[in-house]
């Protein structure tokens, strides 16, 4: 915990026109970005232009949809640094994993590595198909060489598969680093990376070349919500299964994985105009403004008595703490302790389940001011002190 007595940490300048880019509510800080993300008003405006377009002529808009959709890949792929015909469009970190999984075919005996930091409904997708084991991590292990260390040691000779998050969602933590896959590819260990936070947030989101990775558009992208990525090494896309059957299955993968008869196709089309938002906006100036942020809130909330921060990192535009130990140690308890906060604090935050007390995770973005986490410390402060 930090000395409350230390000098106030200095407050990061506004992001100039950050917030006025967004629609959010004035009455809440939503200093949540990483659960949901917020789209901006340019990139809502040409999703809509698109569904007007739908409605004037369905006719032209349907059966144009599919080469539209590998235009709009190719220049999402372009800002990510991926090969367009490696990479599918779909809805959601947690489809993408879903996919990967069915192209592995595993066996009920197989055994697949993950952490306890890894994200829910990805864990429950491997634990559907295959036996997991799962690799403690202690949050506050101190460096990215003592989270390799942890997942290798967990390995067994009956580990084929390892799926792992490229940033972990609760602690903020970076755990699928290339050095982290290298030693897994040499262990001829198949490598499933949830990237749900690297898109946007990262300037190269597929280092270390994953046999699958997948990331959400709608967090850091700026994309409209149901945007994501699947992107899938050479060797493994002929087996990646369309999650419906469709008129573009003959064109095998991608295409067949991202037309779906009559969907919305609106969000996919709109998501490369996020992108490219943000690289009009400079992405390293985004990025170092959306971290400073966030370690400012850390700072004013570590001076709180009972919150701990966690080790943390300068890429990475999301905070973690740990709460104190009779908070938050189940789901239950988190949910009630988050929307307290949200209802008599009027600030968003994510507050996580542990075993001997869970954690609150803050994020930086454009539309972020210094007020909001001061106000968040300084009410925090008064609720915990009734707890």
């Amino acid at each position: 915990m930090t000395d409350t007595s230390a000098p106030s940490p200095a407050a990061p300048a506004a992001f100039p026109g950050g917030a006025e880019l967004f629609r959010l509510g004035p009455h809440v800080a939503h200093l949540n970005h990483g659960s949901f993300g917020a789209v901006p008003l340019p990139v809502s405006r040409v999703q809509r232009e698109l569904a007007e377009e739908a409605d004037h002529d369905p006719d032209v808009f349907f059966l144009g949809v599919a080469d539209r959709l590998a235009k709009a890949r190719t220049r999402i792929a372009a800002h990510i640094g991926a090969d367009p015909e490696g990479t599918a469009l779909v809805s959601n970190a947690t489809e993408a994993a879903n996919l990967a999984l069915d192209a592995l075919r595993l066996a009920p005996d197989d055994e697949v590595l993950v952490t306890d930091h890894g994200y829910g409904t990805v864990v429950a997708a491997a634990a559907r198909r295959a036996r997991v084991r799962t690799v403690a991590l202690d949050p506050a292990l101190p460096d990215e060489d003592a989270v390799r260390a942890a997942v290798l040691a967990g390995l067994t000779p009956r580990t084929r598969v390892a799926v792992l998050d490229h940033i972990s969602s609760p602690t903020a933590r970076f755990i699928a680093t290339p050095a982290l896959l290298a030693d897994l590819a040499e262990r001829g260990v198949t490598t499933v990376v949830d990237g749900a936070h690297a898109p946007g947030m990262l300037a190269e989101p597929l280092a270390g070349g994953p046999d699958f990775w997948f990331g959400n558009l709608h967090k850091w992208g700026y994309a409209p919500p149901g945007s994501a990525l699947l992107v899938t090494a050479p060797a493994h896309r002929d087996r990646v299964p369309a999650p419906v059957p469709s008129w573009e299955d003959h064109r095998g993968y991608p295409r067949a994985l991202e037309y779906r008869a009559t969907v919305d196709y609106t969000g996919w089309l709109a998501a490369p105009e996020g992108l490219d938002l943000l690289t009009g906006l400079g992405p390293d100036r985004v990025r170092a403004h959306n971290s400073a942020l966030a370690a400012y809130g850390a700072e004013l909330l570590a001076r709180l008595p009972g919150l701990t921060p966690l080790p943390s990192d300068d890429r990475i535009a999301m905070r973690a703490l740990r709460l104190p130990s009779h908070l938050g140690r189940t789901q239950d308890e988190a949910v009630a302790l988050r929307e307290e906060i949200a209802s008599r604090l009027g600030c968003r935050v994510l507050i996580w389940a542990w075993p001997g007390g869970g954690g609150l995770r803050i994020c930086g973005q454009v539309y972020n001011e210094p007020a909001e986490y001061e106000r968040l410390a300084t009410g925090l402060r008064s609720l915990l002190d009734g707890r």
